[in-house]
């Protein structure tokens, strides 16, 4: 199976997952949507009204203002594939669950295989927290690391800055750091190339 035919069958199964309660108030799952042989993959922490209305990733306020940071480096966000840690819209948008995100991470795990991209960019700390346990985003966001052989980079989620306008700036200038991240990445071996990497001994840009 090539990368799109196993997005595809991810995409299939979200569709009609029932593995946490989720499923039981969702219109529609949203899986993420992009090119298999993205560059970069952008993870946010979950569905919210817009998204389960139309079954795609960021199509509301947050992610009008991730187009725009991404037409400020000169990408469209048809060349990145767009999903969040979990499918499903939780009701009145809480945060994500412990179960809900552990129920979804088999898809995300196959998803980021299948793609294989170059960058990661978590947005929000339920996404940041699958990668740097126990970090804070303030200290960590715009620091790039090595995670298992891949370039993970944490950044405050769009939304953060459209309800903290301080926040705008940094996150832009985050933004701004990712040609050159995907320049680095393209140096870095295939995460199946070697071990899994000691959190301990995580390397930083």
């Amino acid at each position: 199976m090539n990368p799109g035919e196993e997005l595809d069958a991810i995409a299939a199964e979200v569709a009609v997952c029932t593995d946490c309660k989720l499923h039981r108030s969702r219109k529609n799952a949203v899986p993420g949507e992009g090119p298999a042989d993205a560059e970069l993959v952008f993870i946010g922490e979950g569905p919210g009204f817009h998204e389960n209305e139309q079954g795609r990733p960021f199509v509301g306020a947050a992610g009008r203002f991730l187009e725009e940071l991404l037409a400020n480096i000169g990408m469209s966000r048809e060349e990145v594939f767009i999903c969040n840690v979990i499918k499903c819209r939780p009701p009145g948008n809480r945060d994500p669950q412990v179960d809900e995100i552990q129920a979804c991470s088999k898809y995300l795990d196959r998803q980021i295989r299948a793609i294989n991209p170059k960058v990661i960019i978590t947005l929000g700390r339920y996404s940041m927290a699958r990668y740097f346990p126990n970090a804070r985003i303030s200290t960590i966001h715009g620091k790039a690391r090595v995670v298992n052989g891949r370039l993970v980079m944490p950044m405050y989620h769009p939304a953060a800055a459209l309800h903290q306008p301080a926040l705008r700036r940094v996150v832009e200038e985050d933004f701004a750091l990712l040609p050159d991240l995907i320049a680095r990445g393209q140096q870095i071996s295939s995460p199946e190339d070697k071990p899994p990497a000691d959190p301990e001994q995580l390397s930083m840009f």
